[in-house]
């Protein structure tokens, strides 16, 4: 059901295993789960609609579903804080259909093992093929086994925010009139 790239940890997978059936019956898919330590430890969730994007409603919806699998579920000893978001412009690449649907943007990947010499790979993704992560990269397109990668994620680009923009609008999700004056630095308006 989850592979490496959607929840790392093992912690992190057995998660997915609870969170993901939740956000499926809800209509919305999994991107990513990751459990944080630090100061205070977050288990930050991923998710959109199977067509893309999320509102912030629709995160709240789901962390509210959440919280209540989790009380009665309780895989968490420590106290911990729920983050449901978007997966953003530059977002992570944790299935294969991502690949796809990202085609013609640029991406970083990064392999557990070396490959020919390097872990690191970026360039513009060029589809998929069966199993590999087709990538364009100086050197040439070169074909990475999907189950090769730790991480891969989009390179915030001009072209890719306009896109987004763009994507967003045209599905009704951005008014761009709510936003026609841009503040600046000297605190003057422009239109």
């Amino acid at each position: 059901m989850t592979n490496d790239l959607i929840a790392k940890a093992a912690i992190d997978r057995r998660m997915a295993g609870i969170i993901a059936p939740v956000i499926e019956d809800m209509g919305f898919e999994l991107v990513r789960v990751r459990l944080m330590s630090g100061k205070h430890e977050t288990l930050q969730i991923m998710a959109e609609r199977p067509e893309g994007g999320i509102d912030v409603d629709e995160c709240a919806q789901i962390s509210n579903a959440i919280s209540a699998i989790l009380d009665v579920e309780d895989p968490i000893a420590e106290a911990y804080a729920l983050e449901v978001s978007s997966p953003g412009i530059d977002r992570p690449l944790t299935r294969l259909k991502d690949f796809e649907t990202f085609e013609g943007y640029e991406a970083k990947l990064e392999t557990a093992d070396l490959i020919d010499g390097r872990k690191r790979f970026k360039g513009v993704l060029a589809g998929v093929e069966g199993q590999d992560v087709l990538i364009n990269i100086e050197e040439g397109t070169i074909g990475l086994n999907f189950d090769w990668l730790v991480e891969a994620k989009l390179v915030l680009t001009d072209e890719l925010i306009k896109d987004m923009l763009k994507a967003r609008k045209d599905a009704g999700e951005f008014d761009e009139d709510k936003y026609d004056t841009i503040e600046t630095e000297t605190g003057s308006e422009e239109d």
